[in-house]
């Protein structure tokens, strides 16, 4: 998990492409992320449970959204995110927004 935004730009840089990124969606908040074991195939099996943990995370360590009762958490695996040299230290942006 990121911190700050140092640590969520490190996270980007040396995350695995099959890793599954976390996020509270429009806002600041921790970067999570999850290295699958061979046990869930893929991004889309993580269980119910694992998700609500990761959702909690990124909720507690977002400034705004700990405050909130009803946000989105947004997550995709890792090789979806897209990180350019405009970009702010440690934000990302999706290839695909359907993913």
């Amino acid at each position: 998990m990121g911190r700050d935004k140092e640590e969520n730009e490190d996270l980007i840089k040396y995350a695995w492409p099959q890793d599954v990124w976390f996020h509270v969606d429009k806002l600041s908040s921790a970067h999570v992320y999850i290295r699958l074991p061979p046990s869930i195939p893929s991004w889309e099996n993580i269980p119910q449970a694992l998700l609500a943990d990761c959702a909690q995370l990124v909720k507690a360590n977002s400034i705004e959204g700990n405050k909130k009762n009803n946000l989105q958490i947004v997550y995709t695996p890792a090789s979806n995110l897209k990180k350019t040299g405009d970009m702010a230290v440690g934000q990302v942006s999706f290839h695909r927004h359907d993913k």
